[in-house]
């Protein structure tokens, strides 16, 4: 297939949905001789907010140690490509199709066929393989246990701040998602986490133990070195990030440190594309709250233009709650997905004392009268929306995407 044609039928995928599971993930991984080599040194995050920002972080870190890194994430924002990185670089289309055409053939031959999560997994993990990656760095999907990137073993688990998000998929109370959130963990293999409730740090603790998985709780932010992602929350994740370096072996020294953090970069959180133009994925209350904060921090004395959207199932009165304090105005859109929640549907959402809207057919109106009302402009609320956004911004193709 050509790679146009590759990634229409590997988007085609998605109408088999989400399958929590690693029987099929396993069959795929071992069919397509995509687990690691021996001595690669695997490292899977987890969590509710910030697993990007980190996983992109101890990519950096490690590729200034000299490694040569994998790094898997989703969603991707413009491109799938994106998804899949070797020492920062997207794997070229021509492999990516190629890769695709050979799983097609598999899949077919498989009693349940792999959701597209699998195939993509599958493709990454094939593709560090081929590359000679010495570092693998996973960002897990969806809560963690029964997620496709499990099927691979890891040498260091990870876990960022939890909190209630993909509920129908987790469960109904912070201990039931830390239950499968720490379900990455290893037996006798190192695992990380930053500070979490009391109802969540006590399942984490727990599971760990069962384990015998020494489980490190980080104390306090990295200060004292340039971080290239904006907000206070980052100083969090990159002490995180630092502390599953050095469990993974890395020879961190204060210069690679510094290199690392000061050229880490990853799109989308709190992203000026422009000088008075910011973009930022708040998809859950936890992540509009560092969004907030930031923008405080950022912006002391100015209100947004903001331009928001979201996605069926999210919690976007408590998004709106916390976002509309920063808004001299909301410019509503449905965003370019599947799971697009109506701007009428988020209009409701809005709290009592929110400041005027307006609804829109898309993100480009929306953003044009947002430009036309005033400056700074804020785009949020989905990562959808952002990825959409980029793509206006740098006139590339926008693939949208249900996952």
């Amino acid at each position: 297939m050509k790679y146009s044609e590759a990634i229409d039928w590997l988007f085609s995928t998605q109408t088999f949905g989400i399958k929590l599971g690693l029987d099929n993930a396993r069959h795929l991984l071992k069919e397509f001789l995509a687990y690691p080599a021996h001595g690669v040194k695997v490292i899977h995050v987890a969590g509710t907010n910030g697993k990007g920002s980190v996983c992109a972080m101890v990519d950096s870190i490690a590729r200034s140690c000299g490694r040569r890194t994998g790094l898997f994430t989703s969603p991707h924002l413009i491109d799938f490509r994106e998804r899949i990185k070797v020492s920062g670089v997207e794997i070229p289309e021509e492999n990516c199709a190629d890769m695709l055409t050979t799983l097609r053939e598999i899949c077919e031959r498989m009693d349940t066929h792999p959701t597209f999560f699998e195939i993509a997994l599958a493709v990454a993990m094939r593709w560090f393989r081929e590359r000679g990656c010495e570092i693998i760095i996973l960002e897990t999907g969806m809560g963690g246990r029964l997620d496709a990137t499990t099927a691979v073993p890891a040498d260091v688990c990870a876990i960022t701040p939890i909190g209630l998000d993909h509920m129908e998929w987790l469960g109904n109370n912070l201990a039931e998602i830390a239950a499968e959130k720490s379900g990455i963990f290893v037996e006798g293999k190192p695992a990380v986490s930053l500070p979490q409730e009391d109802q969540a740090r006590m399942v984490l603790e727990k599971e760990a133990n069962e384990r015998r998985a020494p489980l490190e709780f980080v104390a306090e932010p990295l200060i004292g070195y340039g971080i290239a992602l904006a907000g206070e929350h980052q100083q969090w994740n990159a002490a995180l990030a630092v502390a599953i370096s050095h469990r993974a072996g890395l020879p961190l020294t204060a210069d690679a440190l510094r290199y690392g953090l000061a050229n880490v970069s990853w799109p989308g959180r709190f992203e000026r594309i422009l000088p008075d133009v910011i973009l930022d994925g708040a998809h859950n209350p936890h992540s509009a709250q560092s969004l907030a904060k930031t923008w405080r921090e950022e912006f002391p004395r100015k209100k947004a233009s903001l331009v928001f959207s979201a996605v069926a199932a999210k919690d976007i009165e408590g998004i709106l709650k916390l976002l509309s304090p920063l808004a001299s105005k909301i410019f509503l859109c449905p965003v370019n997905t599947p799971r697009a929640t109506p701007a009428g549907e988020i209009a409701a959402c809005l709290p009592a004392n929110a400041p005027d809207h307006e609804s829109f057919a898309n993100f480009e109106s929306a953003y044009q009268a947002a430009r036309k009302h005033g400056t700074p402009v804020l785009v949020a609320g989905s990562l959808y929306l952002v990825g959409e956004a980029r793509a206006f911004f740098t006139k590339a193709i926008f693939q949208p995407s249900s996952q």
